[in-house]
């Protein structure tokens, strides 16, 4: 099967869709000629526009607005070969099938892809081992794409690069002889967080001289932060509420490194090539044997230990417990290579 349109479905998170990015790399790779479209939640659409191999993107947010009859018409004029069910939404695999796109893969997980899929792929991605980047390429088995990649492997196929510069206010901001680096110190809820107080430790015990210091997160998110940048640190920069999410990805390319729990923003820096420190849990499925960032300078830090009593709790003390001191040694020593 050489299919010249296919569609990537993934309609949750920013993380989720920064580690979709691969499929559509591999694809590329393996139909050089083929066309992806990616469907997806509106938010994610920078990163999709970020990415070399996608070359349409469909809004998912728009498209679930319409009458059946209608989303069905306009994914069919796609003229799409095959869809690809990454992310399993059932509105999205019914309507799919009724477009009658010849090649509809999901997992046989979930019991509406047994009546709207015509090529099923066993995958538990609950019990398994594998990377969650690792797991979106096993849905490629029916094109034929059946290796097993490495992370490394997967790495070089985000495709990701910046395409708007960094507006010159916040370029100026930036040190030429310093390590810029951007702390994002909260999640959303989406993960795990390492605590604003292991932040701030980390700010006061990183030297000045060599860090240039940049906070990032949502608006909501600035309020909590600000609170614990109390203190005069000269070399910090709260940038919270101030960046759209296509200045966010401009502004991780300008920087140095990043150091994040499981978040969008350390995935997107791991794939732009930056050193991106992850900071994780031991707890399955959240742990970095599932979510590490995967890049060429991405890396991660953990207690591997036992973690059951925080399986069910908001916090996590095991990754609370990670040192400031560990998290700048690891920091110096990229400074020191």
């Amino acid at each position: 099967m050489t299919p010249g349109t296919i569609i990537i479905s993934r309609t949750d998170s920013i993380g989720d869709v920064v580690l979709t990015c691969p499929v559509a790399g591999f694809l590329k790779e393996k139909f050089p000629g083929c066309r992806i479209i990616f469907l997806g939640q509106s938010y994610t659409k920078p990163i999709i526009s970020a990415c070399d191999y996608v070359d349409d993107f469909i809004d998912w947010s728009m498209l679930k607005r319409e009458e059946e009859r209608n989303r069905v018409k306009l994914i069919s004029e796609t003229g799409a070969d095959a869809i690809v069910h990454v992310f399993p939404v059932k509105d999205i695999a019914v309507m799919a099938y009724k477009a009658r796109i010849p090649v509809r893969i999901g997992t046989t997980g979930r019991f509406f892809h047994l009546s709207t899929c015509n090529r099923l792929v066993p995958l538990s991605r609950r019990h398994s081992s594998l990377h969650e980047s690792q797991l979106n390429l096993k849905l490629l088995r029916p094109f034929g794409i059946t290796s097993c990649f490495s992370l490394p492997e997967i790495g070089e196929h985000f495709g990701l690069s910046v395409k708007d510069p960094l507006p010159d206010h916040f370029k100026n901001l930036f040190s030429g002889n310093k390590f810029n680096l951007i702390l994002h110190p909260l999640s959303k809820g989406s993960s795990r967080e390492w605590g604003l107080d292991n932040y701030r430790k980390l700010i006061e015990i990183l030297p000045n001289d060599l860090f240039t210091i940049f906070i990032t997160g949502t608006e909501d998110e600035g309020v909590r932060i600000k609170e614990m940048l109390h203190g005069n640190h000269p070399h910090v920069t709260d940038l919270t509420g101030k960046l759209t999410l296509n200045g966010l990805i401009s502004l991780i390319g300008s920087s140095d490194g990043m150091v994040a729990a499981s978040t969008g923003p350390l995935h997107i820096a791991a794939a732009l090539g930056k050193y991106a420190i992850g900071l994780y849990p031991p707890i399955k499925p959240l742990h970095p044997g599932r979510w590490a960032p995967v890049g060429k300078h991405a890396s991660y830090i953990f207690k591997n230990q036992k973690c059951n009593s925080c399986r069910h709790k908001n916090r996590c003390q095991c990754i609370e417990n990670i040192q400031p001191e560990g998290v700048k040694q690891q920091l110096m020593k990229i400074i020191n290579q």
